[in-house]
């Protein structure tokens, strides 16, 4: 039985233990950027456990290896991990561990595999595959407990839980990156369209996005020093039927409230001091689970150059008639000369003429 002096020490060993793990995991989770997060990761778990050397390697979904972090090691001794020939093979081997692994000699262990041990830096050492939802995204390794002693149970714990800590921080980079890449690519085909696109917030009324043909249409509208977002404030639109509605005596917001679906409306949007533009305009109101407008998108395009194309095409309809006309009743004048002097020729050499008399069939000659 121990005394109570031993249990006061081992009490204390465990606080302090414990309270260096809790700020280890407030650290860890202070920061955002995955590098950041990994490196804390391996400095903590070193720190807790006494570990000499640390490494993280994580892996795509191939499962070839991507980010190395390492602890306790020079830029030049990282090089040279990250170069190592037998390193890929090596991983290979111990990325596709089913628990985690604990040696008291990795040097033999790594030769008994066939591998060259010359840049294995350890003697002890401790690692764990990374899982997230039974996804594989890296392992983890210890290396060189102080004092040469052993891992313990207790040390395989703490890893256990960093390697928890930096699987669901790998994850998480991954889908955020992902959902980045993925807004990006669409703000940009958004923002390319040749159609105007603006988004507004039913609620408020304010434009939440408008990408670069929306801006392009509503130029020629804006006051110069004032953004594309005030004209909001002072338009009026026309709908095909004649109706108007003036944004400054109703609020958007009002308007969006009770948003209805627009297909292909010809639409005039005008300013007080007379300018207009006219344009094809689809609005479309996303609603909430309670059935509450939300978000409203607006497509529009620009009718002044199918106007202009219509009037060119006009113009050119107008300009083939006019310019035909003059050659086709030449046409047809010498086509009545021809036909006239035909038929003369042809009475006057006998040609054959019919006629009917009594309903009979007869032929005669003249001449």
């Amino acid at each position: 039985m121990k005394n109570p002096d031993e249990l006061r020490r081992e009490n204390e060993v465990l606080r302090d233990r414990l309270s260096r793990l809790s700020a280890a995991v407030l650290r860890v989770s202070a920061s955002l950027d995955l590098n950041t997060v990994l490196q804390e990761v391996v400095e903590s778990a070193r720190a807790l456990t006494g570990a000499r050397y640390g490494a993280i390697t994580t892996i795509d979904a191939r499962g070839q290896a991507r980010e190395f972090v390492s602890s306790g090691v020079t830029s030049e001794e990282h090089r040279q991990l990250a170069e190592w020939p037998d390193g890929p093979r090596l991983f290979e081997h111990l990325r596709d561990l089913p628990a985690p692994l604990r040696l008291r000699d990795a040097r033999a262990y790594v030769r008994s595999l066939g591998f060259s041990s010359d840049l294995i830096m350890t003697t002890s050492m401790q690692g764990t595959p990374m899982r997230h939802r039974g996804t594989h995204v890296g392992n983890f390794f210890l290396g060189d407990k102080e004092g040469g002693e052993e891992f313990t149970g207790e040390d395989e714990e703490v890893l256990m839980l960093f390697a928890a800590q930096a699987a669901t921080a790998i994850a998480n980079a991954r889908t955020y990156r992902d959902e980045q890449r993925a807004r990006a690519d669409l703000e940009a085909l958004i923002d390319t369209s040749p159609v105007g696109v603006v988004v507004l917030d039913a609620r408020s009324g304010t434009v939440v996005s408008i990408n670069q043909e929306a801006r392009r249409i509503v130029d020629g509208l804006r006051m110069p020093g004032r953004s594309p977002e005030e004209l909001l404030e002072v338009v009026t639109c026309q709908r095909a039927d004649g109706h108007e509605v003036s944004l400054a005596e109703f609020p958007l917001a009002q308007q969006l409230s009770s948003a209805k679906t627009v297909r292909a409306e010809d639409i005039e949007i005008s300013v007080p001091d007379g300018r207009r533009v006219n344009a094809l305009i689809n609005a479309t109101p996303t609603r909430s689970a309670d059935g509450e407008v939300e978000p409203v998108v607006v497509t529009m395009q620009d009718l002044a150059p199918l106007e202009d194309l219509e009037r060119m095409r006009a113009e050119f309809l107008s300009m083939v008639s006019h310019e035909l006309r003059a050659p086709l009743a030449a046409i047809k004048g010498s086509a009545a000369t021809a036909l006239g002097a035909s038929r003369r020729r042809g009475r006057g050499r006998g040609a054959p003429v019919l006629s009917n008399h009594r309903g009979a069939r007869q032929t005669r000659w003249t001449g």
